[in-house]
């Protein structure tokens, strides 16, 4: 079974860049760092692909920017 990955290190790993993502770029780059195959879960969802990841956390506002260049504010990321 894979193991999933939760959106906090995904989104750290982000803010820690301190730079612009497209939204393929961003998938590539997750995909690079924890597998093609990786899957995710949030707080409140799990089972998730990296693209699908992705759009959730653009659905959330978690992003600013456009879809060719995305940046998060690492004070978007939830503490819990």
């Amino acid at each position: 079974m894979i193991e999933s990955i939760h959106g906090h290190e995904v989104m750290h790993m982000i803010a820690d860049a301190k730079r612009a993502f497209s939204q393929a770029g961003l998938v590539s780059e997750i995909h690079q760092k924890f597998g093609e195959s990786a899957r995710f879960h949030t707080c409140s969802a799990e089972n998730m692909s990296a693209g699908e990841l992705v759009d959730f956390l653009i659905a959330r506002g978690k992003f600013t920017g456009n879809p060719h260049a995305l940046t998060l504010d690492p004070a978007e990321i939830c503490q819990h």
